[in-house]
């Protein structure tokens, strides 16, 4: 059997089709593999993101409980220093009592002279 020119350049088309098919097959599946690997990797930033916000979220509440801790201790620091200040209040005006009375004293000790 003799091959002619054009049962040549078929036998060479369908060669060249048969090559484009594969490769179209392959840049197909290399796509697929593509859009999985981007898949992948948008799920792993989501999570990526659930992290991060959960961690914002528990320093939020840890500098609240911080705040909270701080106030409650400012304001039994305050109490202490107005019972000290009552508490010196209360000294000076026993010792301003006593001084009047002292004065009381003396000034009947002068009257009866």
């Amino acid at each position: 059997m003799v091959n002619t020119r054009s049962q040549t350049k078929m036998a060479e088309n369908a060669d060249l089709f048969a090559l484009l098919a594969e490769m179209k097959k392959s840049m197909e599946k290399g796509q697929e593999e593509m859009k999985k690997g981007q898949e992948k990797m948008k799920k792993g930033q989501e999570e990526m993101n659930k992290e991060l916000e959960m961690g914002q979220e528990e320093m939020k509440n840890l500098i609240r409980a911080e705040k909270e801790e701080m106030r409650a201790y400012v304001e039994n620091q305050v109490e202490e220093m107005k019972e000290h200040v009552n508490r010196s209040i209360g000294k000076v005006e026993e010792d301003v009592q006593g001084v009047k009375t002292e004065i009381d004293e003396f000034q009947e000790k002068i009257s009866v002279l």
